[in-house]
């Protein structure tokens, strides 16, 4: 309370340190405490309001759809009162909900999110492991910890002795579109083996071929210009690096170096091994029209 508070209007002293005089003075009052004290009663005592406190991970529902970009928060909330949101599956008609962060939120069957939109390209070098998991030893994950503070994470995975580009993102409409194999993003790997690759082995994987019933192929497999046949170039609309690993065992090949090189029209051009950049708003563009 400021020192200005309780003087009355005409600069007089209030409370106890005035003169009763018969609850003349007080009775001109409208203050509830101040007729109360005039009757001789105990001064009646604010009423303390306890609210709870927010929890930081937590937040309105509708908060978290404007959030999203989807809309404003008015019209986030017709969108609640009218059955089009769910939480983890379920329809929250609900007034002043609250989700959690990690909670799956979706609008009309689609998923959001209040983040911002994040897409980071990371050169990783070997010894990382492509995982979110924790207790994992050195994963990929630390690499771009400083990276933004939206919860990105990898699409598609890179062995722990692989190395060469990765995409991270919290935009699910993007990482769609590598889990897609046949309108899928593109990825370019130059590949070492332990001995030069076969002319015959080669035509084999351009045309695809079949290893318990299920087809491999790939979109492109060429010697590289300049090198031995031990090197080569090999490009497929996959999110892992299973399927190349599971085409040389079968054909009695062992991979002694794999560097994803592209993933798309993005190169590792002015990324160093172990660093990574944020995709430009042009990169993001042509990538989204893939």
């Amino acid at each position: 309370m400021s020192r200005n508070q309780g003087t009355s209007g005409k600069g007089k002293p209030s409370g106890r340190g005035q003169q009763n005089d018969g609850g003349k003075n007080y009775s001109r009052s409208n203050n509830s405490k101040t007729k109360s004290f005039a009757r001789g009663n105990a001064p009646i005592k604010k009423a303390v309001t306890t609210q709870k406190s927010s929890n930081p991970d937590e937040i309105r529902l509708n908060k978290y759809v404007a959030n999203s970009g989807l809309c404003s928060r008015r019209e986030a909330d017709v969108h609640i009162a009218t059955g089009l949101v769910t939480v983890n599956g379920k329809v929250i008609t609900e007034m002043g909900y609250k989700v959690k962060i990690g909670d799956e939120v979706r609008y009309d069957g689609s998923r959001i999110n209040p983040e911002k939109k994040a897409y980071v390209l990371l050169n990783k070098p070997k010894g990382f492991a492509t995982t979110t998991s924790e207790g994992k030893g050195r994963t990929v994950m630390d690499l771009v910890a400083n990276a933004t503070s939206s919860r990105i994470k990898p699409i598609g995975r890179l062995g722990r002795n692989s190395k060469g580009l990765l995409l991270f993102t919290n935009d699910e409409e993007i990482a769609k579109k590598f889990t897609n194999s046949k309108h899928g993003v593109p990825r370019l790997f130059h590949i070492e083996l332990d001995k030069n690759l076969k002319l015959e082995d080669l035509k084999k994987i351009q045309e695809g071929f079949k290893i318990e019933g299920k087809l491999f192929s790939v979109e492109e497999i060429s010697y590289i210009d300049g090198a031995s046949k031990k090197e080569i170039g090999l490009k497929i609309k996959n999110t892992g690096n299973t399927l190349v690993r599971t085409i040389f065992d079968y054909l009695k090949y062992e991979i002694v170096n794999l560097d994803c090189v592209a993933i798309g029209h993005l190169t590792k051009k002015d990324i160093p091994r172990g660093s990574w950049k944020h995709l430009t708003e042009q990169e993001l563009n042509t990538l989204k029209m893939l």
